[in-house]
Formats: structure tokens, C-alpha cells, sequence
């Protein structure tokens, strides 16, 4: 087996927490001796065991001149685990192969450097795009005064709307499409949406995988007036996960009373040209430790957020139809470049197939 060959198999490890794991970065490790893995392991959630402890603990005995991957630089701090470079060095392992530094400025390198101080080898950069890529929302987060990773999430037809004339729109994309968007609905944070979606649609915003046990994420909905309806799924479904209706300044005190009683969180913010300030709501959700946030907002909240720069992330789903006129609904709605010289545009692109259904997916600048 080669060190990308294993390496892979950290990675598909740590992918199964994915979303389980926050504030934490999901990790894999695995460990090697002659040539024949011994150990496994995963970091299933905040507050158990990280990754290297559970392949060391998996291997048992066997762990004296063994060769541990990780995807991650092993921590070297005390937090609510003991440092994994202790548990490595007491196991008598030779050798750490890793997928990325930890991306945090104050720590990157100091669990690598310890390793290399008593006397074990390490090799770091297997995969280092792989591995960042499955932490990059926690990257983002460290890296970038604890703002939220976003997402935006579009489906469109060829012809790029979003619904018929009448605002008819199921379904656009097809079920395998669906589905991995509820995967991606699992694996973040919070998923957003505005009143406009929330009153024309009534959406469940949680999180619906067959044969898996899914995890809802905390649903938020941009409500500049606070005029959200007491009976909607948001405020009356049963799910663990909570609602934050994030509104303006200027609201009806008793009405927030009311849908606190239900179990709502309020959050107000200022507004921004009698809009919600977004750049200021982001700074709010990372104060509560959202660092991931998809956005499954209508044209107009599309729109508002790439306008407000906040958008890491797009997944553009394209499905094989088109209305072949111009009275539907588009994906965006606001006021756009004038030049394509100043159009936005994706980076590092990746191209996925569901059934006939496409997704475009890549980063923003």
C-alpha cells in the first residue's frame, strides 16, 4: 500500500462524521505495520475521542514501530482530550504520515515539531488538498475571524429559473439530485432561507437520508419584520435542531414573545439599506459557532448574498429542461455587473453527474 493509498482510507473514515463533529474538524487515522493496516479510527463528535486515540486504541499491542496517517496534524494542546501526539509517543509509533497542518496560525506545525523533538518521523502533504477540502469550512472559520464558511445552493432549468410563471417548482432537479442535497444539509451548520421562501413553500429545512440517522441543521430565516406565521414547520416540526429567525431592530415586541414561547431564538441586526445587514450576521453566527452555512434562499436572497460578498461556496445543480420563455422565475433577482469583465466566476470546478442532472460546483474569490 503507498501513503496516498492509505491516506484515502483516513479520509473516507473522517468523512463518515462529517457534520457530526463541530466546532471540531471531522478526522480519519489508520494505523500501518508490515505492510498491513491494524488500526482504525474516526472522530465521531465534539468531546470524544480524536482520531489517532481511536486507531492506537484499535490496534491494540501491535503499535510499537508502526506507521499512524492522519489527515490532520495531531493536536499537542490540552483542551477536553489530552494532546494525540502523548498517546502516539506512548504507543511507541515510528513513523506519522499527514494529510494537512492543523490550519490554526497559533498551533500550525507545534504537533508535527513535538513528534519530531522525541525522535519520530513525519511526512506531511499526502493528500494536502483532499484533507483541506474536508476541513475547509473549519479552515475558513480559524483563518478568517470566525466567520461562517458559506454555501450557496442554486438549481436551476437550462434556461436558468427556478420556477414557472406561476411560481411552480417541483420538482426542478431530480430525486438523486435531491438527495445529496440533503446531504449536504447534514453535513453543515445551519442552512438558511429567507421569509420569502418560508411563506411560499413552508419548508421542513431539515435533513432526510434513507437508511441513515440525519442530522438537522440549525435553521435560520432572514425575517426583516418579523411577520413569520405561528404554524410554520420551522416553529411546530419535531426536531432537535433549533430556529433562528434573525429580523430587524424595529419589531413587534410581542409577536417575539410569542415565537420565543415556541421556542424560537430571535436575533436581531441592523439593517443596510432597509435590508438586513448580512456582513454583520455573519459575524453573529460565528459568535454562536456556525461555522458552515448553506444557503437555500430564493432569488432574492441569491441574489442579496453574493452582493454582499459572503459566499464562498456555490453548488449550481443544472437540470436537462428549459421553459423556453422569460416570464419565470430566475435564480438571482437584484441589480447585476454592468460588463461580464465583472461577472462572477468559479474557481477550482468540479463537475458531477446525477442521472441526467448536473452540478457545478466551485469556489468564489
Amino acid at each position: 500500500m503507498t501513503d496516498r493509498e492509505v491516506m484515502q482510507q483516513a479520509l473516507s473514515l473522517a468523512q463518515k462524521a462529517k457534520g457530526l463533529t463541530s466546532p471540531n474538524p471531522c478526522v480519519g487515522a489508520v494505523v500501518v505495520k508490515d505492510g498491513k493496516i491494524i488500526g482504525k479510527g474516526f472522530h465521531r463528535a465534539a468531546g470524544c475521542a480524536h482520531a489517532e486515540v481511536e486507531a492506537i486504541e484499535d490496534a491494540g499491542l501491535a503499535t510499537k514501530d508502526a506507521t499512524i496517517y492522519v489527515t490532520l496534524e495531531p493536536c499537542n494542546h490540552f483542551g477536553k482530550t489530552p494532546p494525540c501526539t502523548h498517546k502516539i509517543i506512548k504507543a511507541g509509533i515510528k513513523k506519522v504520515v499527514i494529510g494537512c497542518k492543523d490550519p490554526n496560525p497559533t498551533v500550525c506545525g507545534g504537533g508535527i515539531q513535538y513528534l519530531q523533538d522525541n525522535g519520530i518521523e513525519v511526512i506531511c502533504g499526502v493528500l494536502e488538498k483532499e484533507a483541506k477540502i474536508l476541513i475547509e469550512e473549519f479552515i475558513w472559520y480559524i483563518q478568517n475571524d470566525n466567520k461562517p464558511f458559506v454555501i450557496l445552493k442554486c438549481a436551476s432549468t437550462l434556461d436558468g429559473r427556478t420556477a414557472t410563471s406561476t411560481g411552480d417548482s417541483k420538482w426542478i432537479t431530480n430525486e438523486k439530485s435531491r438527495e445529496h442535497a440533503h446531504q449536504i444539509r447534514h453535513e453543515v451548520d445551519a442552512i438558511l432561507v429567507g421569509s420569502g421562501t418560508l411563506h411560499a413553500d413552508n419548508p421542513s429545512l431539515t435533513s432526510r437520508l434513507k437508511g441513515v440517522e440525519a442530522k438537522d441543521p440549525v435553521r435560520i430565516i432572514l425575517d426583516t419584520h418579523l411577520n413569520i406565521k405561528e404554524d410554520a414547520k420551522v416553529l411546530t416540526q419535531n426536531s432537535n435542531a433549533r430556529t433562528i429567525i434573525v429580523t430587524g431592530p424595529d419589531i413587534s415586541e410581542d409577536k417575539k414573545a410569542l415565537l420565543e414561547r415556541q421556542g424560537a431564538h430571535i436575533l436581531k441586526v441592523p439593517l443596510k439599506e432597509e435590508r438586513l445587514d448580512l456582513n454583520e450576521l455573519m459575524i453573529k453566527l460565528g459568535q454562536i459557532s456556525i461555522l458552515s452555512l448553506l444557503i437555500e434562499g430564493g432569488s432574492v436572497v441569491a441574489g442579496s448574498v453574493l452582493a454582499a460578498g459572503i459566499v464562498n461556496k456555490v453548488m449550481f445543480f443544472l437540470a436537462p429542461k428549459f421553459l423556453g420563455s422569460s416570464d419565470g422565475m430566475p435564480v438571482f433577482e437584484g441589480h447585476g455587473p454592468e460588463l461580464i469583465k465583472d461577472a462572477f466566476e468559479l474557481n477550482n470546478i468540479k463537475v458531477t453527474q446525477f442521472d441526467n442532472d448536473i452540478l457545478v460546483q466551485g469556489y468564489l474569490k
